[in-house]
């Protein structure tokens, strides 16, 4: 017997870097116009998003995780371990980066570290995102840093639409201003910022981490460029986008109707363009769900692009 599909409400997050575009391209109801997240699909205690099927009326995932781990496929774990943002940049991110979960958990109170990708939804002509640096040892990291050289430190690169990037732990990076993208990432919120541009908020600096961001920070930059491979199956055009550890990340084009077998302890789906539907049931731009465990087999119809996600 298949299970329903939970359908999720997003949680919005206002930034100092953040937009509008939340609510002009999404038509969420975001809380100003300066809203820089929305946690899609997160059980997160900082951001854990409301269950809307009656059937679990009074939940959200990070309880449903707990209540109900048959939906999961009984995965171990004290919580869901994926989260998926999109993340509107109207200015500059920080130069952040993230530690791995050893280190995250012998320094951040036993949290789990930050692997994450980026997929490009829009940017405007010109836009770049910094990714990797150019140091070949921390002792000339710490010099450039010491004498404010930071465009030649930051290794800066152009972006277009439908670009995708693997940001591993200790990679430096950051979403610069003008980028629409939506983020696939473990479970975490541990973040070093190591450079915000001297900028303030509410009349201060942000705090930096610039021990931490030293002691993760990979020396020299490790490039890493997953290979994609596209598929045709059906009406629907698929591109494998990563597999590592913690997450695989696809995109799909439907133009018609596919069937999918949902093997996985669950599949996070996040409608971009579009509307159709899934089973029967409607859906639309800008709905986040999560299939549960062991679904089987599943009909799409209709026009849509999607980005769908698994551990």
């Amino acid at each position: 017997m298949k299970r329903e599909l939970l359908h999720l409400e997003p949680v919005l997050q206002e930034k100092i870097w953040g937009g509008k575009r939340l609510r002009t391209v999404f038509g969420y109801d975001i809380p100003s116009d300066r809203t820089g997240e929305c946690w899609a699909i997160s059980g997160h205690s900082n951001g854990d998003c409301k269950v809307k099927n009656p059937a679990y009326a009074g939940e959200t995932l990070g309880s449903l995780w707990k209540k109900h781990p048959e939906l999961f496929g009984n995965l171990e774990g004290d919580s869901f371990p994926l989260l998926i943002k999109i993340i509107d940049a109207q200015d500059d991110l920080s130069i952040q980066v993230h530690p791995d979960d050893a280190y995250a958990n012998v320094h951040e109170n036993g949290s789990l570290g930050k692997t994450e990708c980026w997929y490009v939804l829009d940017c405007d002509p010109g836009a770049t995102i910094i990714i990797g640096h150019n140091a070949k040892t921390k002792e000339e990291m710490q010099q450039m840093i010491d004498e404010n050289r930071w465009s030649e430190l930051l290794r800066e690169v152009p972006i277009q639409k439908g670009d995708f990037f693997q940001i591993n732990p200790g990679c430096l990076h950051a979403i610069k201003g003008g980028t629409l993208i939506l983020e696939t990432q473990q479970s975490s919120d541990v973040t070093y910022r190591f450079y915000d541009y001297g900028r303030l908020a509410d009349g201060k600096p942000r705090p930096l981490h610039i021990a931490q961001s030293l002691a993760v920070t990979t020396v020299p930059h490790a490039a890493e460029a997953p290979v994609q491979e596209t598929v045709c199956k059906e009406d629907a055009k698929i591109t494998h986008l990563v597999t590592c550890p913690y997450y695989a990340v696809y995109r799909m084009e439907l133009n018609g109707s596919v069937t999918m077998d949902w093997a996985q302890p669950f599949v996070n789906v996040s409608i971009l363009k579009g509307e159709g539907t899934l089973d029967g049931e409607p859906v639309k731009m800008g709905d986040h769900l999560v299939i549960p465990a062991g679904y089987g087999e599943m009909k799409l119809e209709g026009n849509l692009e999607l980005i769908y996600s698994h551990i």
